[in-house]
């Protein structure tokens, strides 16, 4: 197990140091586990409020209004599991030395775009390109 990195509280990555140091890649490690950790305990608050919240609504707009934020809230959560799945999988890209750079044309993906978007894997280029495509054959 090799010794854990130094990172100042306030680093930020920045373009003119070596592209996916030790010091970027313990930098986006943490942001993405503290993102996972932070989805997870979510999570746990919404089921322990459905928990909570099961009860019988005499009146039926409304049962059918808590339906429907029970329904919002369960597809949200939906949306956040597969957000986690994500960051597992950019968890697993750094481990393996191949985060930060674009599954399409191999580059590496602007550290800009990797701080607002950290499970992202392509280069901004290779984004607009591949939703262009979608667009193209896409059939409405």
């Amino acid at each position: 197990m090799k010794a854990e990195t130094f990172l100042p509280e306030d680093y930020k990555p920045v373009e003119n140091e070596p592209f996916m140091n030790e010091r970027q890649t313990e930098y986006f490690r943490r942001k993405l586990l503290n993102w996972k950790s932070e989805l997870m305990e979510d999570s746990r608050d919404t089921v322990a409020g459905m928990k909570d919240q099961t009860r019988n609504i005499p009146d039926v707009a409304d049962r059918a209004s808590e339906e429907t934020d029970r329904a919002l809230e369960l597809r949200t959560r939906d949306r956040q599991r597969k957000l986690v799945s994500k960051i597992d999988a950019a968890l697993r890209r750094i481990d393996e030395g191949e985060y930060g750079y674009c599954e399409i044309t191999g580059e590496p993906i602007s550290l800009k775009r990797l701080d607002a978007r950290p499970i992202a894997v392509m280069s901004l280029e290779a984004q607009e390109r591949h939703e262009r495509g979608e667009k193209v054959h896409r059939k409405d």
